[in-house]
């Protein structure tokens, strides 16, 4: 379904003009004036973090390294692939990695966008984008290889600025779904810490797992998906994507004027920006070693577990999906042994996008209560979502569903995690993943205050008191029920 006004939106940001360099001088200017340290500012609201992403690619001049789970074709991704190709047709270099799994643009798309010579695309661990024999193959000879993805959500550009966090490439996590929209969270940083995640993204780059998308889609045989672009089809397909995004109902004059006006935020930014220690932790292409069995851990993994062992006072996690391994039940089992407090914010029945993941939460969650975590389900209809989602909650029609999606720790009160790793095996173990860790008490405590917004009782229940799932049609239930009785639960 198109989705006029949103997309309106949406057209601005990924068509607003560069009139001049003198943004991102600025933006050096500051990274100048703070040698050695990293910038680090939250975006809690999509359009916010759309925004940002957006007039980034726009005024990129050198590169933009591009990394991400899930790059739909609904209208955000088309119109943020026409931003990248713009950005490619005045000379910045373009690199992308996408994981294979829920890649779903047509490799006809995606070869004439490879095609262009500024724009180079690779896809990890390809083994679902291929014809069913193989497919039936790589699930038969390597079902722990088949598993593993990349979770990565990863954005550089000009090697100085970088956003990282939860979100995706899809309408939902921008707050522009008329259906279903998650409540998500990303770190914009700048200065030493972008080092590193470009060292993170040339590591995923120069993988053998990451495949050309030409050697994957432009050839013929039983073990490769035949596709074919020429010369003609290559520019019918940049005409279509400049004409889709050019389209006047898709435009909006107040967009224009929004992004026109973005560059005033700078003094602002610049003010509230947290400068100091900020770390990224990455997983290598693979995760770890390990070939038999869902285990292994991994360095994310690692990194986390410290910083919880490293907690005195109290833990708050926003998390979608909540499936403890036994290592982690007793990380936290240690934790409270220590006196540490610690509440957890996760999805409920009512608002969960993965029956699956919230089966394995269903088949513990009165043991993580026993165990003294202090744990909230997010509604589907949350109060604060009038404040995080304006545009959502002023339609006339039904508001769409609201999920929980960030991937959120904070530490007592003093260390905040932002990034892509879910507190369930599959992050664990199979999934890499990445985030930044940032050592900013001012920072992390409003981090840790939005946290517990989300956990007041208008916009969460408490799952020891309010019984939860009674909200839930019986229909769903059953369902999640049948889920549970399945030993799925390292793949969660």
């Amino acid at each position: 379904m198109r989705l006029r006004f949103p997309f309106a939106v949406l057209l601005a940001l990924w068509t607003a003009q560069v009139r001049s360099d003198e943004h991102m001088t600025y933006i050096h200017e500051q990274i100048a004036a703070h040698a050695g340290r990293s910038g680090a500012y939250v975006l809690d609201k999509g359009e916010e973090a759309l925004i940002a992403r957006a007039w980034l690619a726009d005024h990129a001049q050198k590169s933009i390294e591009v990394q991400y789970f899930i790059w739909s074709t609904d209208n955000i991704g088309i119109l943020a692939a026409e931003g990248i190709l713009r950005a490619a047709d005045r000379g910045v270099a373009v690199r992308i990695i996408v994981d294979d799994l829920l890649m779903k643009a047509p490799p006809k798309s995606l070869l004439a966008l490879a095609l262009h010579p500024a724009i180079e695309i690779r896809i990890y661990n390809p083994k679902l984008s291929v014809p069913l024999q193989k497919k039936l193959l790589n699930v038969a000879v390597d079902f722990r290889g088949f598993n593993q993805r990349m979770h990565d959500k990863l954005l550089v550009i000009d090697g100085i600025v970088a956003i990282t966090g939860g979100r995706n490439v899809a309408a939902e996590y921008y707050d522009y779904s008329h259906e279903y929209n998650f409540r998500d969270r990303d770190a914009l940083v700048v200065g030493e810490v972008v080092k590193t995640m470009h060292q993170s993204f040339e590591r995923f780059w120069n993988s053998g797992l990451s495949v050309k998308v030409e050697d994957l889609y432009d050839g013929f045989g039983l073990m490769k998906r035949s596709a074919h672009v020429d010369d003609v089809e290559v520019r019918e397909a940049y005409r279509d994507l400049h004409a889709y995004a050019a389209s006047p109902e898709n435009f909006a004059p107040e967009v224009r004027a929004a992004i026109d006006g973005a560059p005033k935020t700078f003094p602002r930014l610049a003010k509230e920006m947290s400068w100091g220690n900020v770390e990224f932790i990455s997983d290598p292409p693979g995760k770890n070693p390990t070939r038999l069995g869902m285990g292994g851990g991994g360095l994310t993994t690692a990194a986390l577990a410290h910083l919880v062992e490293s907690a005195r006072v109290r833990v708050v996690i926003q998390s979608p999906y909540l499936v403890m391994s036994d290592k982690a039940k007793q990380l936290f089992r240690k934790a409270r042994a220590r006196g540490v407090h610690v509440r957890i914010n996760t999805n409920s029945l009512a608002s969960t996008d993965n029956l699956q993941a919230f089966s394995g939460y269903r088949n513990q969650r009165d043991e993580l209560l026993k165990m003294g975590l202090e744990i909230y389900e997010y509604r589907p209809d949350p109060e604060v979502q009038r404040r995080l989602m304006p545009r959502a909650a002023a339609r006339k029609e039904k508001p769409p569903v609201c999920g929980l999606h960030a991937k959120t720790m904070v530490v007592d009160s003093k260390t905040v995690y932002i990034g892509t790793f879910n507190l369930d095996p599959r992050s664990e173990n199979l999934n890499t993943e990445v985030g930044v860790i940032i050592h900013d008490e001012t920072l992390a405590r409003a981090v840790e205050a939005a946290i517990e917004t989300d956990m007041k009782p208008g916009n969460s229940w408490n799952a020891a008191r309010d019984n939860p799932d009674q909200y839930v049609p019986l229909n769903k239930r059953r369902r999640v029920f049948f889920w549970q009785l399945l030993p799925v639960k390292p793949l969660l």
